[in-house]
């Protein structure tokens, strides 16, 4: 396979990755984009969407879709620089220099421990909820991070992304019932599609923008799209299609908690708890106003959203971290770059050692953080790394596909560069506002 000259900050100078893929899109390829829809769409964005939702309505519902075309943009970007370069993103992020592959060597240790930690727990709260009596917390929460690791750990990709299928489809009814069942104002909810910014709403304006299903997942959906067997620029029209698949439904859960919100709770001025006991509050509102059974119901939803984020970050972010593993192992043999696409296809990823190390530091040390207070110097550092990676995303995969790096058939366009650059600023701006949140 053609490669680009030296570092790869060179011209490409022969055409990459056009091997076969199907003649047209179809839907029964669709995989990665319901992959990355249930990964990145959490608990805790659903409770910010439902705290937006009970504050100030319908009048948000535009941010809301914004949203969606942004993060449509940015992961089509990262889907396209697999597709059309035949190489990963973390090699692309290498190419740019190594302050990438340090940042990210940081982020990866930090954000996974913590992470870790706060996956179990929210997958725990529902079970709770719904088994009150029988076992707690944190028990809970170290059985759902055992069940994910032991899931991930001895399952593919094939039998992984039917299992978030499942989980996704158990998201989708639940929360489009719920938000059914509350009666939605479609006046209201059409006049909220103008943009307009009541006093007081320009940070859950951009929170909605910028953070439903805006994780490091968006970057790891070009790894499972390699997983899926997509390997060459033959099926960029198949990825095109699953990932907007993935981000309408996403705007799907965004749209109906806001319904929810404003129906719900907006109209009877009930405040939720932030985080993911926000979802617990709404439940105990969807029993008192519609009964047992369906406040039940919204706890199994809760958990199959809470779940299938846990084993998306044990798979994906595990794919990213084995990719960068051997990447080091190569650069300190003195070795020329081995790429790692055709492994993540075959399956040979997910075997690997670094691929399930990463998964036991997911899993092991984090249960320390259930017992534990979380550590001051930890909060600052996670919340301060986390908060850059969105901004650092799409700003290297604007540098990435406006570059020789990428073949000139593939790079950006005239919308694809507004599109980044508009969510590279966003994210500068949320950056800027969640380090300044942090408690120093």
């Amino acid at each position: 396979m053609a490669r680009t000259s030296e570092s790869g900050a060179g011209e490409v100078t022969e055409a990459q990755g056009q091997g076969q893929g199907p003649r047209k899109s179809s839907w029964r390829y669709i995989g990665p984009g319901i992959v990355v829809a249930a990964t990145g769409v959490g608990a805790g964005d659903l409770v910010a969407t439902l705290i937006a939702g009970s504050k100030f309505g319908y009048t948000l519902m535009w941010a809301a879709v914004i949203g969606c075309l942004v993060k449509i943009s940015l992961a089509e970007a990262a889907g396209r620089w697999h597709l059309a370069t035949g190489r990963t993103l973390f090699d692309g992020w290498r190419s740019l220099g190594s302050w990438t592959t340090g940042y990210f060597a940081v982020y990866v240790v930090v954000w996974g421990f913590v992470y870790g930690a706060t996956a179990m727990s929210s997958s725990a709260l529902p079970i709770v909820a719904l088994f009150p009596d029988f076992l707690g917390l944190k028990t809970w929460a170290i059985i759902t991070g055992l069940v994910g690791l032991v899931f991930v750990w001895f399952n593919q990709y094939a039998v992984f992304e039917k299992v978030m299928t499942v989980l996704v489809g158990v998201m989708f009814v639940v929360v489009v019932y719920v938000a059914a069942r509350v009666g939605p104002d479609a006046g209201a909810a059409f006049a909220g599609l103008a943009p307009v910014l009541p006093d007081g709403s320009l940070l859950y304006t951009l929170g909605l923008v910028g953070g439903v299903g805006g994780t490091i997942t968006m970057a790891a959906y070009g790894y499972w799209v390699n997983a899926k067997g997509w390997t060459n620029s033959g099926w960029m029209k198949v990825m095109r299609l699953d990932n907007r698949v993935a981000y309408v439904t996403t705007g799907i859960f965004v749209i109906a908690m806001l319904i929810v919100g404003a129906e719900l709770l907006h109209s009877a001025d009930i405040a939720l708890a932030s985080g993911d006991k926000g979802l617990l509050d709404l439940g105990d509102v969807l029993e008192q106003r519609f009964g047992a059974s369906t406040a039940k119901l919204f706890l199994v939803g809760f958990f199959a959203t809470s779940f299938s984020s846990l084993i998306g970050v044990w798979h994906g972010v595990s794919l990213m971290f084995a990719d960068f593993v051997e990447w080091y192992r190569k650069g300190r043999k003195g070795e020329g770059p081995e790429d790692t696409v055709e492994e993540v296809a075959s399956g040979e990823a997910e075997k690997s050692l670094p691929f399930r190390a990463y998964l036991l530091w997911l899993t092991f040390p984090p249960i320390a953080l259930l017992f534990l207070d979380q550590p001051f110097g930890l909060v600052i550092a996670y919340g301060v790394l986390g908060a850059f990676f969105m901004p650092f995303l799409a700003l290297t995969l604007i540098w990435l596909l406006n570059s020789g790096r990428t073949p000139r058939e593939w790079r950006n366009g005239i919308v694809s560069n507004v599109m980044l650059a508009a969510a590279g600023l966003l994210f500068i701006v949320l950056c800027v506002q969640q380090v300044r949140e942090l408690p120093w």
